[in-house]
């Protein structure tokens, strides 16, 4: 019988980090840096792990809350000195590809979508069916431009040259934040960052990831056969898991079914 002896080395320890949704703000999100902060606190804190593992399956969301869970994970690996690498299940588009960028290495499957460094706005117009059924919109603003893209109003040129140029500057700060994190090994083709996808090793030839891997496989190679891992993933509340929120979460869920339908999941 082995004794247990408290002096042994320890196998090396890999925190994963499991990263699944839509991102939004808030708690309604699946992603958001206030709900995935004390999960990723932890993932670097607890244990004194080797790295920290991220399993990526998003089609993106919010640039903002990209912005800030990708910056959290980098502040803490470089405040920690501890190396991230990502795993992407089906997707990492546009926001899930912010994410994995945060990573120091990225390992995608033959059949993983990747990229879509771009991003969209998206709405209705209404104004002609109100007009069919006689019903009159009014607004009142104190400055020019408060009322921006009303979908009960005819477009304007000028509301939609001055929402060009807001998505200019967010696409812009999305390449800057690839360039930084991808470096030398990205090869700028004329359409790497027009919103153009990747499968697996196509992504890979674009130096958008590292190389075709799996977690455990991967993490085995680099660690040996005997590494830990440590999952961390958000955790639900009690109401949450038994239903008690079930209209917001079917709103959630269809909304969420419709960013992964725009490739084909």
């Amino acid at each position: 019988m082995t004794r247990w002896n408290p002096f042994a080395k320890k196998p090396p320890l890999v925190a994963v980090l499991s990263l699944s949704g839509v991102i939004a703000a808030g708690t309604r999100g699946s992603l958001s840096d206030q709900v995935l902060a004390p999960m990723i606190e932890k993932a670097f804190r607890r244990g004194k792990p080797a790295a920290v593992a991220l399993i990526i399956n998003s089609p993106g969301g919010s640039p903002v809350q990209s912005s800030l869970i990708g910056a959290r994970i980098r502040r803490l690996a470089e405040e920690k000195d501890i190396p991230v690498f990502a795993f992407v299940e089906d997707v990492a588009a546009s926001g899930g590809y912010w994410l994995a960028a945060a990573a120091d290495e990225i390992y995608v499957d033959a059949s993983s979508v990747v990229g879509s460094i771009g991003v969209i706005s998206a709405g209705f117009g209404a104004h002609e069916f109100l007009a069919r059924h006689g019903i009159e919109r009014r607004v009142h603003t104190a400055g020019k431009s408060k009322s921006m893209l009303d979908p009960f109003r005819p477009e304007q040129e000028a509301d939609v040259a001055r929402l060009n140029r807001v998505l200019e500057q967010i696409h812009q700060n999305f390449i800057a934040h690839v360039k930084t994190r991808r470096g030398a090994r990205l090869q700028e083709t004329d359409d790497l960052f027009t919103g153009e996808i990747w499968i697996g090793e196509q992504a890979v030839a674009q130096g958008l990831a590292d190389g075709l891997g799996h977690l455990v496989p991967m993490m085995k190679d680099k660690f040996g056969e005997d590494v830990r891992l440590k999952r961390y993933q958000v955790r639900r509340s009690v109401w949450q898991r038994f239903g008690a929120r079930l209209a917001q979460d079917a709103l959630s869920g269809i909304e969420e079914r419709a960013e992964y339908a725009r490739f084909g999941l």
